[in-house]
């Protein structure tokens, strides 16, 4: 009786085994640690199972392992049994799948996980989320380029999950959006406290050409560099350094893009409000030239108010020059004050106003009809010009060369670099101009020669040469022409071989001409002229008297 109770028990037990469900391969169980050693824990998973575990599997990223004997822990049951008989357990496996599970459900809630950077990969690093890799990149790390990762190493922090694949194990993590939008928390609640108009401390964070970023306790704000002083900034490094503690006001605050425009002349008077009065129009002043452009000069009169002279303001006589070779930068010059405009905060500078026009000067010095001595400067093909006191130029032109060449020709004679003389004509000093003669030079010949002959005049010329068109006569040092036709009132008698050179002939002016130089002289007219003057004094043609005797009464000298 005993026995078959005993087989029933057997067989009941038996049966029971086979009834109870043992752990499926690939799963997460439940064991505990019955032994340590050798680096190992010996887990029983239970179903007289037991398995080996690395100690390093129960570690966090830069932490000791965290295990003893009789602690409870899952763990993953790759396989029932290996070749020694053991259960093939992974601590690791079932951090993971349950770091998955945890991770999954924090992805769909955009939630943040905790995780801590353990290595270093190309393009980022690895973060252990719990049991889960992830990819953290390079640009994910911070909201500026990070030079040096090291103190990040190990320190458990928030990430943000940007986009995770179960099936290829793929996660990728942000530590960057997490500090951006504590970041933007924190800028809003900096901007909510800030006013336009509002003067704060600041301290400056980066410096570049066009201004410097100030740090106002968690937001930043641009300090523009035309908004750091009255006067010109050429560079913010002029009266900034980085890490500098500056004042601001703050000028103009964007609610949606929480930009902030600062600045520091603004709490400066504005120099502005003065000028008028005391740069009243065509007062001079002393100021510092600042800049140098093609068409002028800045010119700081005092800090923060400039003004600019012209390229047509700069110089009296050099024109279409670079301002460049006129003035320098820094250099101290002495300018007029032409025009001032308030609204757009601009001053007319002029130059040469300081000075006097050097055409007036001239004018005053050297009146119509003075002597002068210059250098040809240029020759072109209507006359000279001649350099001249003062770097001003007068001009002689062709008709005032010579009296007896042609100006096309007689401007052949002369080339760059020569010393010439001349005699001032005319000064326009409106058009800036000065009209020179060189022919001038010791008098009008022609005028002194023939100033007391006029038409119809009878004077005594010398006979120079003897031509086949007629004779070539002299008067007074005037060279003048007697055509053949005018040799004679005979036919018979025009002929210019009866003539010898140095015979002294008298002639009647027949023209006066002061542009051609010339006189109109004729032996013909001289004789119709005094047998008419002689017919009226002694008989006329109805007399009966012939024409030889009126003139031997007019030839017979008178009885005293």
């Amino acid at each position: 009786m005993a026995e078959n109770t005993s087989m029933e028990e057997f067989e009941a037990l038996l049966n029971e085994s086979f009834e109870m469900d043992t752990p499926e391969e690939g799963t997460v169980v439940k064991g505990k640690v019955i032994a340590v050693e050798a680096g190992q824990a010996i887990i029983d998973v239970g179903y007289k199972m037991e398995g080996r575990v690395e100690l390093k599997e129960f570690a966090n990223p830069g932490e000791a392992p965290d295990i003893s004997v009789g602690d409870e822990v899952e763990v993953f049951l790759r396989s029932a049994e290996n070749s020694r008989g053991e259960a093939v357990i992974s601590r690791e496996m079932a951090r993971r799948e349950e770091a998955w599970d945890r991770l999954e459900k924090a992805y769909a809630d955009d939630a943040r996980v905790e995780g801590a950077i353990f290595g270093r990969v190309k393009g980022g690093f690895t973060v252990d989320l719990g049991g889960a890799v992830a990819f953290l990149p390079g640009s994910q790390v911070d909201v500026r380029p990070v030079r040096d990762a090291g103190p990040l190493m190990g320190l458990k922090q928030p990430f943000q999950i940007l986009k995770m694949d179960r099936r290829r194990g793929n996660i990728v993590v942000s530590r960057r959006a997490i500090l951006e939008e504590s970041r933007a928390e924190q800028r809003a609640e900096v901007i909510g406290n800030l006013t336009e108009g509002q003067n704060v401390d600041g301290v400056v964070k980066n410096i570049t050409e066009y201004g410097a970023f100030v740090d106002l306790g968690g937001v930043d704000g641009l300090l523009h560099v035309t908004d750091m002083a009255w006067r010109r900034v050429n560079h913010p490094s002029e009266i900034l350094a980085i890490g500098e503690t500056v004042k601001v006001q703050v000028i103009k605050i964007n609610k949606e893009t929480h930009r902030i425009s600062l600045g520091m002349k603004q709490l400066q008077d504005d120099p502005w409000d003065l000028v008028a009065a005391k740069y009243p129009l065509e007062s001079t002043h002393t100021g510092r030239v600042t800049n140098i452009t093609d068409y002028g000069a800045f010119v700081e009169l005092e800090p923060g108010v400039e003004g600019l002279v012209h390229v047509s303001e700069m110089s009296w006589t050099k024109k279409n020059v670079h301002p460049g070779k006129i003035v320098s930068t820094s250099q101290e010059v002495e300018v007029m004050v032409l025009e001032i405009d308030q609204t757009k905060r601009r001053v007319s500078l002029g130059l040469k106003q300081t000075m006097r026009n050097p055409w007036e000067v001239f004018a005053e010095t050297h009146p119509e009809g003075t002597e002068v001595e210059g250098e040809v400067k240029n020759i072109t093909e209507f006359g000279l010009f001649i350099g001249l006191d003062g770097e001003i130029d007068g001009m002689v032109h062709l008709s005032d060369i010579s009296w007896d060449e042609r100006g096309e020709d007689a401007i052949q004679n002369f080339r760059k670099g020569d010393i010439v003389q001349a005699v001032v004509s005319e000064v326009d000093t409106d058009k800036e101009r000065i009209s020179l003669s060189i022919k001038a030079l010791g008098g009008d010949k022609f005028a002194e020669a023939v100033g007391g002959v006029k038409r119809g005049s009878i004077i005594t010329v010398e006979v120079t040469s003897i031509e086949d068109g007629g004779v070539e006569v002299e008067y007074e040092g005037m060279k003048s022409f007697i055509r053949r036709s005018d040799l004679s009132r005979d036919r018979a008698e025009q002929r210019p071989d009866r003539f010898s050179v140095g015979n002294k002939v008298d002639v009647r002016v027949t023209n006066v001409d002061s542009k051609t130089r010339r006189l109109g002289l004729s032996i013909k007219a001289r004789e119709i002229a005094e047998e008419k003057e002689a017919v009226e004094q002694y008989g006329s043609s109805d007399s009966g008297a012939s024409l030889g005797d009126i003139l031997g009464a007019a030839l017979k000298p008178s009885d005293d």
